[in-house]
């Protein structure tokens, strides 16, 4: 039980930080989809939570003291204005998974001043689409026999 609940705070840690961690980990830790999505979700939810409240604060802080001389448009940041344009905050929490880590689509959203309550929304919306699709994708890919000699 010990070992069960280390697993899982270690995959938990993991996806606080990157999203694809917890369906390949809890894949690889012999996860059911239920587990793999539960331990995903928490995750990516909890960098949200954290840095949402944090995130005014980190705007504020981090781009006066670090980046005084940058360049306001790069090919980066382009990127990221084009898919608020086009998609909104939903936009942005739905390619999160993909594209940005759980901070980096929480600072973003906050950077564009989304309300807290739709931040953790379509953020919510977006873990659990992304990680039972993911974890479903993972494990059946795992049953065709080319995987299955490929790992062993």
């Amino acid at each position: 039980m010990l070992e069960y609940i280390l697993q899982f705070l270690v995959i938990y840690l993991v996806c606080l930080f990157k999203f694809i961690g917890g369906p390949v980990l809890g894949t690889a830790a012999d996860y059911s989809v239920f587990e793999i999505v539960v331990v995903t979700v928490s995750g990516m939810m909890t960098s949200v939570l954290v840095f949402t409240y944090l995130g005014e604060w980190i705007k504020n802080n981090w781009t006066i003291k670090i980046r005084k001389n940058s360049k306001k448009f790069t090919p980066k940041t382009r990127r990221i204005i084009q898919i608020w344009q086009k998609f909104g905050a939903a936009g942005v929490a739905a390619v999160t998974p993909l594209i940005f880590t759980p901070i980096g689509g929480t600072i973003i959203l906050t950077s564009f001043g989304v309300r807290r309550r739709k931040i953790f929304a379509y953020m919510l919306i977006s873990a659990v689409c992304w990680s039972l699709f993911f974890g479903l994708t993972i494990n059946h890919l795992l049953e065709i026999p080319f995987f299955k000699r490929l790992i062993g």
